[in-house]
């Protein structure tokens, strides 16, 4: 690896200078591609799962399932329980209990996971934890990648970094374009600029896919379709990606398959071109909706 320059040094903590590397417009000197993941079992199984908060019903006899490799995207208005369904997914609460003794969800084949290890397999990127890094006290892009090898916010005085660490932090920022911003604090990021750290830092980790919360969210027009143009990059070099949001526009030609909430209970869940239609999307959001197709991309609006 190159010598850090004077630059990435001014611009970097002392911790931090031995993390710089030499950039060339913005890229990492000679990049190479993250191995797409392999993995045979599903990613995600849920099986009638339900969750309850106070006398409502969140999640309602919830059953889907999501194989490795298919990209799908649920999709449903706000309310609708995506929200409770990422927190089912990364283990941070669980379904109602049963007599019956099923195992409800389901994550690559096992419902019993420790919580950092299941973190190594699906990242997770969300509006909440790009809130957590950006918040005081100040952190940069870099030490932001590098940190979650301890899964952590930051590097402190007991983390050792190792070469490999650095180099693969380095690597994931340079495949979302994102190596320019080494030295940069994630507060003086643009959203785009921030998801991307954000993403590298799931990456990491060389995760079986990724469950991504709202993506778009804060994001411009131009913004919002680089940042998703990044996605389908990934999709394309393997990784399977579960997209949540209830933005029609942002599914990405990738997906194939789309399941819409409402109420916390499936609506339809199928094929991309079967299931976002005029009669389906109505029948989620409650109004009636208009679909309409330009190339791989869908819009909507209210008709």
């Amino acid at each position: 690896m190159s010598e850090p320059d004077g630059t990435a040094e001014h611009l970097l903590s002392p911790r931090l200078a031995s993390l710089a590397v030499r950039q060339e417009n913005g890229r990492m000197t000679s990049p190479e591609a993250l191995p797409a993941p392999v993995f045979d079992g599903p990613l995600l199984e849920i099986d009638e799962a339900s969750v309850r908060r106070g006398e409502q019903w969140i999640l309602d006899r919830l059953s889907l399932r999501v194989p490795i490799g298919r990209h799908t995207a649920i999709l449903g208005p706000n309310g609708s329980g995506k929200s409770t369904l990422v927190k089912l997914i990364a283990r941070e609460i669980y379904p109602s209990a049963c007599d019956d003794g099923r195992a409800r969800v389901r994550v690559l084949g096992h419902d019993r996971w420790n919580v950092a290890e299941l973190r190594g397999l699906l990242g997770i990127v969300s509006p909440a934890l790009e809130r957590d890094l950006t918040v005081d006290p100040p952190l940069e892009a870099l030490e932001a990648v590098v940190s979650s090898f301890f899964a952590a916010r930051g590097l402190g005085p007991n983390h050792s970094v190792t070469e490999e660490m650095r180099q693969r932090a380095l690597q994931a920022l340079d495949l979302l374009g994102a190596g320019h911003l080494v030295g940069r604090e994630l507060a003086t990021l643009s959203s785009g600029e921030a998801r991307r750290v954000l993403i590298a830092r799931s990456l990491v980790h060389r995760p079986r896919a990724l469950l991504l919360d709202e993506p778009g969210e804060g994001l411009d027009l131009v913004s919002r379709r680089r940042f998703l143009e990044s996605l389908s990059s990934l999709a394309q070099a393997g990784t399977t990606l579960l997209l949540i949001t209830h933005h029609i526009e942002e599914i990405l030609p990738e997906i194939d398959q789309v399941l819409l909430l409402r109420d916390g209970r499936m609506v339809q869940q199928g094929a991309k071109a079967k299931t976002l239609t005029d009669a389906a999307l109505s029948a989620a959001f409650g109004m009636p909706i208009r679909v309409n197709q330009s190339g791989a991309w869908y819009n909507a609006r209210l008709a």
